[in-house]
């Protein structure tokens, strides 16, 4: 499949959080609620981005999401989703790209996150973004039980 040419990459906005708890659902086997996201809108340590296309008519759809919150002056990122039908496309990489970029506008140095030690395609995009696995959490996920694969960016 070929990149998304008509991807636009934003903050989330409260307009958002029922398509992206429809997209929870359709990713993960334990997803947040529309007020897991609702919770997150006004934090000022959580930062939330969404994949949208137009298409040819004009028609928007929330495609995709991936969050960052700021603990102790790191980014630990989480959430990344992208529907069934446009992953493999770049919108994953875009949203990762994304919020890199937030984190060293507010002074990021260093990221983390947690992947299923399973999800290939997911640690591919991850490494292409620069994240080098430092380690394995076991039992992390559960529905159905998997260790976690640790991935981190590193201040050079």
């Amino acid at each position: 499949m070929s990149e998304i040419k008509n991807l636009v990459i934003r903050h989330m906005e409260v307009s958002d959080i029922a398509p992206l708890a429809n997209i929870e659902k359709q990713c993960f086997s334990r997803p947040w609620s529309a007020g897991d996201f609702g919770h997150l809108i006004d934090k000022s340590d959580a930062y939330y981005l969404v994949a949208e296309i137009t298409d040819e008519r004009g028609f928007r759809r929330i495609v995709g999401t991936a969050g960052m919150r700021i603990v102790c002056g790191e980014g630990d990122i989480d959430n990344v989703a992208v529907l069934p039908e446009f992953r493999n496309r770049g919108i994953a990489g875009a949203l990762i790209d994304g919020l890199l970029k937030a984190g060293r506008e507010k002074g990021i140095e260093e990221y983390t996150l947690e992947v299923r030690v399973s999800n290939a395609p997911a640690i591919r995009v991850y490494e292409r973004a620069g994240f080098v696995s430092e380690g394995i959490r076991p039992g992390f996920y559960e529905d159905p039980k998997e260790d976690a694969n640790i991935m981190w960016i590193r201040k050079q």
